[in-house]
Protein backbone atom coordinates (compact mmCIF):
# COMPACT_ATOMS: atom_id res chain seq x y z
CA UNK A 1 0.00 0.00 0.00
CA UNK A 2 1.48 3.34 -1.06
CA UNK A 3 2.07 6.04 1.56
CA UNK A 4 -0.72 8.57 2.00
CA UNK A 5 0.17 12.27 1.83
CA UNK A 6 -1.70 14.71 4.07
CA UNK A 7 -1.86 18.46 3.48
CA UNK A 8 -2.42 21.11 6.16
CA UNK A 9 -3.13 24.78 5.46
CA UNK A 10 -1.32 27.11 7.83
CA UNK A 11 1.05 26.42 10.68
CA UNK A 12 0.81 27.63 14.24
CA UNK A 13 4.23 29.28 14.47
CA UNK A 14 7.81 29.32 13.22
CA UNK A 15 11.01 29.69 15.21
CA UNK A 16 14.34 29.76 13.39
CA UNK A 17 14.54 26.60 11.25
CA UNK A 18 11.51 25.02 12.98
CA UNK A 19 7.86 25.06 11.90
CA UNK A 20 5.10 24.08 14.36
CA UNK A 21 2.05 22.41 12.81
CA UNK A 22 -1.13 21.64 14.77
CA UNK A 23 -3.22 18.47 14.84
CA UNK A 24 -1.46 16.34 12.25
CA UNK A 25 -2.78 12.83 11.70
CA UNK A 26 -0.41 9.90 11.94
CA UNK A 27 2.77 11.97 11.69
CA UNK A 28 5.96 9.89 12.04
CA UNK A 29 9.45 10.85 13.15
CA UNK A 30 11.67 11.43 10.13
CA UNK A 31 8.72 11.84 7.77
CA UNK A 32 9.41 13.96 4.69
CA UNK A 33 7.60 17.29 4.48
CA UNK A 34 7.03 19.80 1.67
CA UNK A 35 6.30 23.42 2.61
CA UNK A 36 4.79 25.73 -0.01
CA UNK A 37 4.13 29.46 0.35
CA UNK A 38 2.42 31.34 -2.52
CA UNK A 39 4.98 33.25 -4.56
CA UNK A 40 7.97 31.41 -3.06
CA UNK A 41 10.00 28.35 -4.00
CA UNK A 42 8.86 25.23 -2.18
CA UNK A 43 10.91 24.19 0.83
CA UNK A 44 11.52 20.74 2.22
CA UNK A 45 11.67 19.51 5.76
CA UNK A 46 11.48 16.60 8.14
CA UNK A 47 9.37 15.77 11.17
CA UNK A 48 11.62 15.82 14.25
CA UNK A 49 9.02 15.73 17.04
CA UNK A 50 5.45 14.47 17.31
CA UNK A 51 3.08 15.46 20.11
CA UNK A 52 -0.64 15.20 20.80
CA UNK A 53 -1.24 18.73 19.58
CA UNK A 54 1.93 19.99 17.90
CA UNK A 55 4.21 18.43 15.29
CA UNK A 56 7.63 20.03 14.87
CA UNK A 57 9.11 20.22 11.36
CA UNK A 58 12.77 21.02 10.72
CA UNK A 59 13.01 23.16 7.56
CA UNK A 60 15.97 22.32 5.33
CA UNK A 61 16.21 25.55 3.34
CA UNK A 62 16.54 29.15 4.56
CA UNK A 63 13.37 29.90 6.61
CA UNK A 64 13.56 33.69 6.08
CA UNK A 65 10.26 34.91 4.60
CA UNK A 66 8.37 31.78 5.60
CA UNK A 67 5.01 33.03 6.89
CA UNK A 68 3.47 30.26 9.05
CA UNK A 69 -0.15 31.32 8.45
CA UNK A 70 0.28 31.13 4.66
CA UNK A 71 2.26 27.87 4.60
CA UNK A 72 0.81 24.80 2.91
CA UNK A 73 2.40 21.86 4.71
CA UNK A 74 2.31 18.41 3.09
CA UNK A 75 3.43 15.34 5.03
CA UNK A 76 4.53 12.88 2.37
CA UNK A 77 3.95 9.66 4.29
CA UNK A 78 7.55 8.47 3.76
CA UNK A 79 10.57 8.81 6.00
CA UNK A 80 13.87 10.17 4.69
CA UNK A 81 15.73 7.64 2.55
CA UNK A 82 18.69 7.47 0.18
CA UNK A 83 19.55 5.46 -2.92
CA UNK A 84 22.01 2.63 -2.25
CA UNK A 85 24.05 0.41 -4.54
CA UNK A 86 27.45 -0.26 -6.06
CA UNK A 87 26.89 2.50 -8.62
CA UNK A 88 27.32 5.10 -5.88
CA UNK A 89 31.06 4.37 -5.75
CA UNK A 90 32.79 7.33 -7.35
CA UNK A 91 29.87 9.70 -6.71
CA UNK A 92 29.84 12.98 -4.78
CA UNK A 93 26.60 13.70 -2.91
CA UNK A 94 25.37 16.41 -0.59
CA UNK A 95 24.18 15.90 2.98
CA UNK A 96 20.79 14.53 1.93
CA UNK A 97 22.06 12.22 -0.81
CA UNK A 98 21.54 14.48 -3.84
CA UNK A 99 24.30 14.64 -6.50
CA UNK A 100 26.94 17.39 -6.42
CA UNK A 101 29.05 16.00 -9.27
CA UNK A 102 26.84 17.14 -12.15
CA UNK A 103 25.66 13.59 -12.89
CA UNK A 104 22.04 12.39 -12.74
CA UNK A 105 20.60 11.38 -9.40
CA UNK A 106 21.63 7.79 -8.61
CA UNK A 107 18.99 5.11 -8.99
CA UNK A 108 20.98 2.35 -7.28
CA UNK A 109 19.56 -0.99 -6.23
CA UNK A 110 16.80 0.61 -4.19
CA UNK A 111 16.31 3.05 -1.33
CA UNK A 112 16.96 2.58 2.37
CA UNK A 113 15.74 4.70 5.33
CA UNK A 114 18.42 6.93 6.85
CA UNK A 115 17.75 5.86 10.41
CA UNK A 116 18.70 2.26 9.75
CA UNK A 117 18.19 -0.46 12.32
CA UNK A 118 20.32 -1.28 15.36
CA UNK A 119 22.59 -4.29 15.01
CA UNK A 120 21.40 -7.33 16.88
CA UNK A 121 24.11 -7.87 19.56
CA UNK A 122 23.71 -11.63 19.17
CA UNK A 123 24.69 -11.38 15.50
CA UNK A 124 27.78 -9.24 16.10
CA UNK A 125 31.09 -10.98 15.52
CA UNK A 126 34.17 -10.07 17.52
CA UNK A 127 36.28 -7.68 15.42
CA UNK A 128 39.50 -9.17 14.06
CA UNK A 129 41.77 -8.46 11.08
CA UNK A 130 43.13 -5.00 10.68
CA UNK A 131 42.52 -2.13 8.28
CA UNK A 132 45.73 -0.68 6.86
CA UNK A 133 45.53 3.12 6.84
CA UNK A 134 49.08 3.77 5.60
CA UNK A 135 49.79 5.85 8.73
CA UNK A 136 52.58 4.31 10.85
CA UNK A 137 51.41 5.83 14.14
CA UNK A 138 48.04 4.14 13.62
CA UNK A 139 48.96 0.87 11.86
CA UNK A 140 51.96 0.16 14.08
CA UNK A 141 51.03 1.62 17.46
CA UNK A 142 47.22 1.92 17.51
CA UNK A 143 46.06 -0.59 14.93
CA UNK A 144 42.59 -0.08 13.46
CA UNK A 145 40.56 -3.30 13.39
CA UNK A 146 37.65 -4.13 11.10
CA UNK A 147 34.38 -3.30 12.80
CA UNK A 148 36.04 -0.90 15.25
CA UNK A 149 35.16 2.72 16.04
CA UNK A 150 38.44 4.62 16.48
CA UNK A 151 38.06 8.43 16.69
CA UNK A 152 40.81 10.94 15.94
CA UNK A 153 40.92 13.76 18.50
CA UNK A 154 42.17 16.89 16.75
CA UNK A 155 42.22 20.53 17.84
CA UNK A 156 41.68 23.97 16.27
CA UNK A 157 44.35 24.53 13.65
CA UNK A 158 45.59 20.93 13.72
CA UNK A 159 45.52 18.94 10.46
CA UNK A 160 42.73 16.54 11.38
CA UNK A 161 40.95 16.96 8.04
CA UNK A 162 44.20 16.59 6.09
CA UNK A 163 44.87 13.35 7.95
CA UNK A 164 41.34 12.21 7.07
CA UNK A 165 42.09 12.81 3.38
CA UNK A 166 45.38 10.87 3.65
CA UNK A 167 43.54 7.95 5.22
CA UNK A 168 40.84 7.97 2.53
CA UNK A 169 43.57 7.83 -0.13
CA UNK A 170 45.78 5.26 1.60
CA UNK A 171 43.42 2.88 3.42
CA UNK A 172 42.99 -0.66 2.12
CA UNK A 173 42.29 -4.24 3.14
CA UNK A 174 45.78 -5.80 3.36
CA UNK A 175 44.80 -9.10 1.77
CA UNK A 176 43.18 -7.54 -1.28
CA UNK A 177 39.56 -8.11 -0.22
CA UNK A 178 36.87 -5.80 -1.70
CA UNK A 179 37.33 -2.43 0.01
CA UNK A 180 35.61 0.95 -0.19
CA UNK A 181 35.64 4.24 1.69
CA UNK A 182 32.66 6.43 2.57
CA UNK A 183 33.88 9.92 3.40
CA UNK A 184 31.36 12.18 5.15
CA UNK A 185 32.40 15.82 5.47
CA UNK A 186 30.28 17.71 8.00
CA UNK A 187 30.25 21.52 8.00
CA UNK A 188 33.49 22.05 6.06
CA UNK A 189 34.38 25.26 4.19
CA UNK A 190 34.25 25.77 0.43
CA UNK A 191 38.08 25.81 0.28
CA UNK A 192 38.29 22.51 2.17
CA UNK A 193 35.65 21.04 -0.14
CA UNK A 194 37.58 21.90 -3.29
CA UNK A 195 40.88 20.74 -1.76
CA UNK A 196 39.49 17.32 -0.85
CA UNK A 197 37.69 16.74 -4.13
CA UNK A 198 40.80 17.70 -6.09
CA UNK A 199 42.95 15.31 -4.01
CA UNK A 200 40.52 12.44 -4.47
CA UNK A 201 40.38 12.95 -8.23
CA UNK A 202 44.16 13.21 -8.68
CA UNK A 203 44.99 10.40 -6.24
CA UNK A 204 42.57 7.89 -7.75
CA UNK A 205 40.69 7.38 -4.47
CA UNK A 206 37.40 8.67 -5.81
CA UNK A 207 36.69 5.55 -7.87
CA UNK A 208 36.39 3.41 -4.72
CA UNK A 209 34.83 6.10 -2.53
CA UNK A 210 31.45 7.64 -1.86
CA UNK A 211 31.77 11.27 -0.78
CA UNK A 212 28.97 12.99 1.15
CA UNK A 213 29.65 16.70 1.50
CA UNK A 214 27.85 18.97 3.92
CA UNK A 215 29.35 22.43 3.55
CA UNK A 216 29.36 25.20 6.13
CA UNK A 217 26.82 27.19 4.10
CA UNK A 218 24.37 24.28 3.88
CA UNK A 219 21.30 24.05 6.16
CA UNK A 220 21.87 22.97 9.75
CA UNK A 221 19.63 19.93 9.42
CA UNK A 222 21.93 18.56 6.71
CA UNK A 223 24.71 18.25 9.32
CA UNK A 224 22.46 15.87 11.23
CA UNK A 225 21.51 13.90 8.13
CA UNK A 226 24.86 13.69 6.30
CA UNK A 227 26.45 11.02 8.56
CA UNK A 228 23.28 8.95 8.37
CA UNK A 229 23.27 9.18 4.58
CA UNK A 230 26.87 7.95 4.50
CA UNK A 231 26.26 5.16 7.00
CA UNK A 232 23.14 3.94 5.19
CA UNK A 233 25.12 3.68 1.94
CA UNK A 234 27.96 1.95 3.82
CA UNK A 235 25.61 -0.61 5.39
CA UNK A 236 24.35 -1.69 1.99
CA UNK A 237 27.87 -1.95 0.55
CA UNK A 238 29.04 -3.96 3.56
CA UNK A 239 26.17 -6.24 4.50
CA UNK A 240 24.45 -6.69 1.13
CA UNK A 241 27.41 -6.56 -1.26
CA UNK A 242 30.14 -8.02 1.00
CA UNK A 243 32.56 -5.06 0.82
CA UNK A 244 34.77 -3.99 3.72
CA UNK A 245 33.90 -0.32 4.22
CA UNK A 246 35.81 2.37 6.10
CA UNK A 247 33.59 5.32 7.08
CA UNK A 248 35.43 8.58 7.83
CA UNK A 249 33.26 11.20 9.58
CA UNK A 250 34.77 14.69 9.76
CA UNK A 251 34.03 16.79 11.79
CA UNK A 252 31.85 15.33 14.54
CA UNK A 253 32.16 18.61 16.48
CA UNK A 254 30.18 20.37 13.73
CA UNK A 255 27.52 17.68 14.04
CA UNK A 256 27.25 18.26 17.79
CA UNK A 257 27.08 22.03 17.31
CA UNK A 258 24.16 21.52 14.90
CA UNK A 259 22.47 19.29 17.47
CA UNK A 260 22.87 22.04 20.08
CA UNK A 261 21.49 24.66 17.66
CA UNK A 262 18.38 22.60 16.97
CA UNK A 263 17.94 21.92 20.69
CA UNK A 264 18.12 25.64 21.47
CA UNK A 265 15.54 26.39 18.76
CA UNK A 266 13.21 23.88 20.42
CA UNK A 267 13.76 25.50 23.85
CA UNK A 268 15.11 22.25 25.26
CA UNK A 269 16.68 22.27 28.71
CA UNK A 270 20.44 22.23 27.98
CA UNK A 271 22.90 19.76 29.48
CA UNK A 272 26.67 20.09 29.86
CA UNK A 273 27.98 23.28 28.21
CA UNK A 274 24.66 23.83 26.48
CA UNK A 275 24.62 20.54 24.58
CA UNK A 276 21.42 18.46 24.68
CA UNK A 277 21.13 15.96 27.49
CA UNK A 278 20.69 13.23 24.86
CA UNK A 279 24.04 13.96 23.18
CA UNK A 280 25.46 10.61 24.33
CA UNK A 281 22.58 8.53 22.98
CA UNK A 282 22.45 10.53 19.75
CA UNK A 283 26.16 9.97 19.07
CA UNK A 284 25.65 6.29 19.87
CA UNK A 285 23.09 6.05 17.04
CA UNK A 286 25.97 6.92 14.68
CA UNK A 287 28.93 5.10 16.19
CA UNK A 288 27.10 1.85 16.94
CA UNK A 289 26.39 1.38 13.24
CA UNK A 290 29.94 0.04 12.90
CA UNK A 291 30.64 -3.65 13.27
CA UNK A 292 30.94 -7.12 11.75
CA UNK A 293 27.85 -9.32 11.43
CA UNK A 294 27.53 -13.09 11.41
CA UNK A 295 26.72 -14.29 7.91
CA UNK A 296 27.86 -11.05 6.24
CA UNK A 297 31.07 -10.99 4.21
CA UNK A 298 31.67 -7.25 4.65
CA UNK A 299 32.21 -4.95 7.60
CA UNK A 300 31.89 -1.31 8.63
CA UNK A 301 34.80 0.39 10.38
CA UNK A 302 34.55 3.99 11.56
CA UNK A 303 37.14 6.75 11.92
CA UNK A 304 35.26 9.73 13.36
CA UNK A 305 37.35 12.91 13.47
CA UNK A 306 36.49 15.62 15.97
CA UNK A 307 37.97 18.96 16.97
CA UNK A 308 38.37 19.31 20.73
CA UNK A 309 37.32 22.87 21.70
CA UNK A 310 40.31 24.57 23.41
CA UNK A 311 42.20 21.24 23.13
CA UNK A 312 40.11 20.07 26.10
CA UNK A 313 39.85 16.28 26.09
CA UNK A 314 37.31 16.51 28.98
CA UNK A 315 34.91 18.56 26.83
CA UNK A 316 31.55 16.77 26.42
CA UNK A 317 32.14 15.89 22.75
CA UNK A 318 35.46 13.98 23.11
CA UNK A 319 34.44 12.78 26.58
CA UNK A 320 31.21 11.12 25.41
CA UNK A 321 32.79 9.93 22.17
CA UNK A 322 35.48 8.16 24.18
CA UNK A 323 32.82 6.32 26.20
CA UNK A 324 31.13 4.95 23.07
CA UNK A 325 34.16 4.13 20.93
CA UNK A 326 37.09 1.73 21.36
CA UNK A 327 39.99 4.08 21.92
CA UNK A 328 41.25 7.31 20.38
CA UNK A 329 44.09 8.73 18.28
CA UNK A 330 45.20 12.08 19.74
CA UNK A 331 46.90 14.80 17.68
CA UNK A 332 49.59 16.87 19.43
CA UNK A 333 49.94 20.63 19.11
CA UNK A 334 53.59 20.42 20.23
CA UNK A 335 54.43 17.98 17.44
CA UNK A 336 52.54 20.15 14.96
CA UNK A 337 54.65 23.17 15.98
CA UNK A 338 57.78 21.10 15.34
CA UNK A 339 56.60 20.35 11.81
CA UNK A 340 55.87 16.68 12.46
CA UNK A 341 53.12 15.33 10.21
CA UNK A 342 50.91 13.61 11.05
CA UNK A 343 51.31 14.98 14.61
CA UNK A 344 50.02 11.87 16.40
CA UNK A 345 50.87 11.67 20.09
CA UNK A 346 51.08 7.91 20.60
CA UNK A 347 51.22 7.99 24.43
CA UNK A 348 47.63 9.18 25.12
CA UNK A 349 46.41 7.35 22.00
CA UNK A 350 44.88 3.91 22.37
CA UNK A 351 43.25 1.21 20.26
CA UNK A 352 41.41 -1.12 22.63
CA UNK A 353 40.93 -3.75 19.91
CA UNK A 354 44.50 -3.67 18.60
CA UNK A 355 45.34 -7.08 20.08
CA UNK A 356 42.51 -8.64 18.04
CA UNK A 357 43.88 -7.37 14.73
CA UNK A 358 47.61 -8.07 14.96
CA UNK A 359 49.73 -11.18 15.25
CA UNK A 360 51.25 -13.92 13.16
CA UNK A 361 48.34 -14.40 10.77
CA UNK A 362 47.36 -10.72 10.47
CA UNK A 363 50.44 -8.46 10.53
CA UNK A 364 53.79 -9.87 11.71
CA UNK A 365 54.45 -12.35 14.54
CA UNK A 366 56.29 -9.89 16.81
CA UNK A 367 53.98 -6.91 16.32
CA UNK A 368 52.66 -6.79 19.91
CA UNK A 369 56.10 -7.02 21.55
CA UNK A 370 57.55 -4.61 18.99
CA UNK A 371 54.86 -2.00 19.74
CA UNK A 372 55.21 -2.45 23.51
CA UNK A 373 58.96 -1.87 23.28
CA UNK A 374 58.54 1.27 21.19
CA UNK A 375 55.97 2.59 23.67
CA UNK A 376 58.26 1.90 26.64
CA UNK A 377 61.30 3.57 25.09
CA UNK A 378 59.35 6.58 23.86
CA UNK A 379 57.82 7.10 27.32
CA UNK A 380 61.31 6.83 28.83
CA UNK A 381 62.58 9.36 26.30
CA UNK A 382 59.76 11.80 27.10
CA UNK A 383 60.61 11.51 30.80
CA UNK A 384 64.29 12.08 30.00
CA UNK A 385 63.34 15.20 28.00
CA UNK A 386 61.63 16.64 31.08
CA UNK A 387 64.57 15.72 33.29
CA UNK A 388 66.99 17.36 30.84
CA UNK A 389 65.20 20.69 31.27
CA UNK A 390 66.14 20.53 34.97
CA UNK A 391 69.61 18.96 35.09
CA UNK A 392 70.69 19.33 31.46
CA UNK A 393 71.59 16.50 29.10
CA UNK A 394 75.00 16.15 30.75
CA UNK A 395 73.25 15.15 33.96
CA UNK A 396 71.45 12.21 32.34
CA UNK A 397 72.65 8.62 32.43
CA UNK A 398 73.85 6.99 29.23
CA UNK A 399 70.59 5.00 29.04
CA UNK A 400 68.48 8.15 29.42
CA UNK A 401 70.53 9.95 26.77
CA UNK A 402 69.87 7.09 24.36
CA UNK A 403 66.17 7.27 25.21
CA UNK A 404 66.18 11.04 24.71
CA UNK A 405 67.75 10.65 21.27
CA UNK A 406 65.29 7.85 20.50
CA UNK A 407 62.29 10.08 21.37
CA UNK A 408 63.39 12.75 18.91
CA UNK A 409 64.08 10.28 16.12
CA UNK A 410 60.84 8.41 16.82
CA UNK A 411 58.87 11.64 16.38
CA UNK A 412 60.75 12.79 13.27
CA UNK A 413 61.26 9.49 11.45
CA UNK A 414 58.53 7.11 12.59
CA UNK A 415 55.56 9.36 13.41
CA UNK A 416 56.58 12.14 11.01
CA UNK A 417 56.21 10.30 7.72
CA UNK A 418 54.80 13.31 5.85
CA UNK A 419 52.11 12.55 3.29
CA UNK A 420 53.85 9.38 2.09
CA UNK A 421 51.94 6.14 2.52
CA UNK A 422 53.63 3.32 4.43
CA UNK A 423 52.56 -0.30 4.14
CA UNK A 424 52.70 -2.35 7.34
CA UNK A 425 56.06 -4.05 6.46
CA UNK A 426 57.62 -0.61 5.98
CA UNK A 427 56.20 0.56 9.32
CA UNK A 428 57.60 -2.48 11.13
CA UNK A 429 61.00 -2.04 9.45
CA UNK A 430 61.15 1.64 10.44
CA UNK A 431 60.45 0.71 14.06
CA UNK A 432 63.20 -1.90 14.08
CA UNK A 433 65.66 0.68 12.74
CA UNK A 434 65.06 2.72 15.88
CA UNK A 435 65.13 -0.27 18.24
CA UNK A 436 68.51 -1.32 16.82
CA UNK A 437 69.99 1.81 18.44
CA UNK A 438 69.78 0.03 21.81
CA UNK A 439 71.78 -2.90 23.17
CA UNK A 440 69.81 -6.10 23.50
CA UNK A 441 69.89 -6.02 27.33
CA UNK A 442 67.86 -2.77 27.32
CA UNK A 443 65.07 -4.15 25.14
CA UNK A 444 63.22 -5.65 28.07
CA UNK A 445 59.84 -5.94 26.30
CA UNK A 446 61.20 -8.24 23.60
CA UNK A 447 61.41 -11.99 24.14
CA UNK A 448 64.51 -14.00 23.22
CA UNK A 449 62.59 -15.59 20.33
CA UNK A 450 61.58 -12.17 18.94
CA UNK A 451 65.14 -10.84 19.14
CA UNK A 452 66.47 -14.00 17.51
CA UNK A 453 63.86 -13.83 14.74
CA UNK A 454 64.72 -10.19 14.07
CA UNK A 455 68.45 -10.99 14.00
CA UNK A 456 67.80 -13.61 11.31
CA UNK A 457 65.47 -11.34 9.28
CA UNK A 458 67.67 -8.23 9.53
CA UNK A 459 69.72 -7.62 6.39
CA UNK A 460 73.47 -7.68 6.88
Amino acid sequence: MSPVARTYFGARAAGGPLLYVRRTIGAALGENVTIAVPGQTSRHGQVIDVGEDITVVQVFEDPIGLAPARAVVTLGGETASVAVGRELLGRVLNGVGEPLDGLPAPIGDGRRPLWGAPMNPVRRRRPRDFVETGISAIDGMNTLVRGQKLPIFSGPGLPGLALAADIVEGARAPRGEPFAVVFVAIGITAHETETFLDRFRRGGAQARSVVCLNRAADPTIERLMAPRVGLTIAEYLAFDLGIHVLVVLADITHYCEALREVGAARDEVPGRRGYPGYLYSDLATLFERAGVLEGAAGSITQLPILTMPDDDITHPIPDLTGYITEGQVVLSRDLHRLGVYPPVDVLPSLSRLMHAGIGADRTVPEHREWANQLYALYAQGRDARLMATIVGEAGLTATDRRALDFAGRFEREFVGQGSDRRAIPETIAKGWELLDLFPAEELLRLSEDTRAHHAVERPA
